[in-house]
């Protein structure tokens, strides 16, 4: 089970906050070794993730996966810009210089910010398809530097290939594949100019403006500001602060941006569950000061570093569960969409709440259920299939008014503002509502805990085939169906769920601890979750032997 820190949800101290100048220095000085699988470049569902202080994260990496990206990018046929934005980690911007130093000696045209600022993850996606939409034949694509909720010391690396999403596992492969080979040449193969060539060569792209003037065609800004809703927008020391301010100002929102201090210690926060300090906008030990002033705004959310995920606040209920608040924002939307195409899907992780498919049920539309990880939704966002797409994990995003797709990544900032459309058109909480909805189709408790596993039974774990199952029985229920697959798309889950009539659960392997995550739900109550916690942990060790 989960043991709480002590001091989570308290301010960090002095101890707590990463030493910076250490920090960018590792970055520099340390060089992986490519025969150690914990240095190597590794793509998880984010991008590449690591601390320079564990030499995970350092320029060789980075100069690598960049010329391995130009390298992908080239052999693809993708010959338009590439947008490159960063987030606030105090690695964001090394690992943004080194990349433009690769990419423009490899002539790709690069787009940056023209403020010189911070870019949230949906501002690249929006970026990307506003010009495959409108731009030439040519595609362009995009890199966000952001190893997004994770704590200061991190540093991150995605790639969004012209789809805008996040890339398929079949390009990361690729792209780690020959940065990895590159590191094992001691980067022989990497063409690099000194940044003050690079940047002169490089193209302005006004990131912020393009995609705040574009809002209203995606949330009902005329409704909130009519409906005079009061706002509090925390942007967790992230990219989104300068695009929250400039939200209130060009659309005349009754909207205060809560903290709008950047600072790459994030001394500002308090703890999270253990003790660290993460950027996580759906923990209430991360958000407790955002919490402790919801009496101040009708509506209050949070943001991560890059601004693809939400956290919600209400007066009445304090932070919602990420859960409940897409069960809700998949009610109101598909109600009040139009013009949205009639046989668009609901796309949820198999990790989600059930309580999604009661509320699609409810509204006549049909559920796309996907592994983990945001890139299933984007072909189904790109063609109008899908109306919305979101993640347990708090990560979301849906169509325009008119149908057409708006992001194909997760963005946080539009699952926020929707709370406040929510309200001011229903003129109730979006946790009210959910209340509402729990009173029609039952109220499911929800939770998920790690279990240790050594890294050959993560293996195991990750591909296992239904009938390593006997068990016929879950918490005193039937079962009902063993899944490896999921049913909306057929692609392997990387793990297992198992269902019942009134539960589930689902255990994969992390992809960087030794531990495996079993999340699970049920529809009978807390008691009834325990026992089915208990039992999946039992059922899984015992096909893991």
């Amino acid at each position: 089970m989960v043991v709480v820190d002590e001091r989570a949800g308290k301010p960090a101290r002095s101890e707590d906050l990463t030493d910076i100048a250490h920090l960018v220095s590792a970055y520099y000085t340390r060089t992986p070794d490519p025969d150690d699988a914990r240095q190597q470049v590794a793509f998880g569902t984010s991008g590449h993730r690591g601390s320079s202080l564990d030499t995970a994260f350092n320029e060789a990496h980075i100069v690598a996966i960049s010329q391995a990206i130009a390298e992908y990018r080239a052999g693809a046929g993708i010959d338009g810009p590439l947008f490159i934005g960063r987030d606030t980690h105090a690695l964001s911007e090394p690992a943004w210089t080194s990349a433009i130093e690769v990419l423009v000696a490899n002539d790709v045209a690069v787009l940056i910010d023209s403020r010189d600022g911070y870019t949230p993850t949906p501002a690249v996606s929006h970026a990307i398809l506003r010009y495959n939409r409108t731009g030439p034949e040519s595609r362009a694509d995009g890199i966000v530097v952001t190893p997004s909720h994770n704590p200061p010391r991190d540093g991150g690396f995605k790639y969004n290939p012209p789809n805008g999403g996040p890339a398929d596992t079949d390009v990361t492969a690729a792209i780690a594949t020959r940065a990895n080979e590159l590191l094992r040449s001691g980067l022989s193969g990497v063409k690099r100019v000194p940044f003050e060539h690079a940047i002169r060569r490089v193209e302005r792209y006004d990131f912020l403006r393009f995609y705040v003037d574009d809002l209203p065609n995606v949330v009902d800004l005329a409704a909130i500001r009519d409906g005079r809703i009061r706002i509090g927008a925390d942007p967790l020391g992230g990219a989104s602060v300068d695009y929250w301010a400039a939200i209130a100002d060009i659309h005349r929102l009754d909207l205060t941006v809560v903290n709008p201090l950047v600072d790459p210690t994030w001394r500002f926060m308090t703890l999270d569950w253990d003790g660290k300090i993460r950027m996580d906008c759906s923990s209430p030990y991360a958000m407790a000061s955002l919490i402790e002033q919801r009496d101040r705004y009708d509506i209050a959310t949070g943001n991560d570093a890059d601004s693809d995920r939400h956290g919600i606040v209400t007066p009445d209920d304090g932070l919602m569960n990420p859960n409940h608040y897409l069960a809700v924002a998949v009610d109101y939307l598909f109600q009040h969409r139009p013009h949205w195409p009639s046989v668009a899907a609901v796309g949820k992780t198999a990790v989600s709440s059930s309580m999604i498919d009661r509320v699609a049920e409810g509204i006549g539309r049909s559920v796309l259920e996907v592994p983990v990880g945001f890139k299933w939704f984007v072909p189904g966002l790109l063609d109008g299939s899908l109306g919305f797409g979101g993640e347990e994990s708090a990560g979301g995003s849906f169509l325009r008014f008119d149908g057409s797709p708006w992001s194909t990544d997760k963005d946080g900032i539009i699952m926020a503002l929707l709370a406040s459309e929510i309200l001011a058109v229903t003129e109730r909480t979006p946790s009210q509502l959910y209340h509402h909805l729990a009173g029609q189709f039952g109220d499911p408790a929800y939770a998920r805990i790690d279990a240790p596993a050594t890294r050959e039974q993560k293996a195991v774990l990750g591909k296992l085939s239904a009938d390593r199952v006997t068990q016929t029985e879950l918490a005193g229920e039937p079962i009902t169906s063993i899944l490896t697959e999921s049913p909306g798309n057929h692609a392997p889950l990387g793990g297992l769920k198992v269902v019942t009539q009134s539960a589930w659960f689902a255990a994969r392997p992390s992809g960087t601890e030794d531990v495996y995550k079993i999340y699970a739900e049920s529809f009978l109550g807390a008691d009834h979750l325990a026992q089915v916690q208990s039992a999946a942990q039992e059922l899984v060790s015992h096909v893991l032997g």
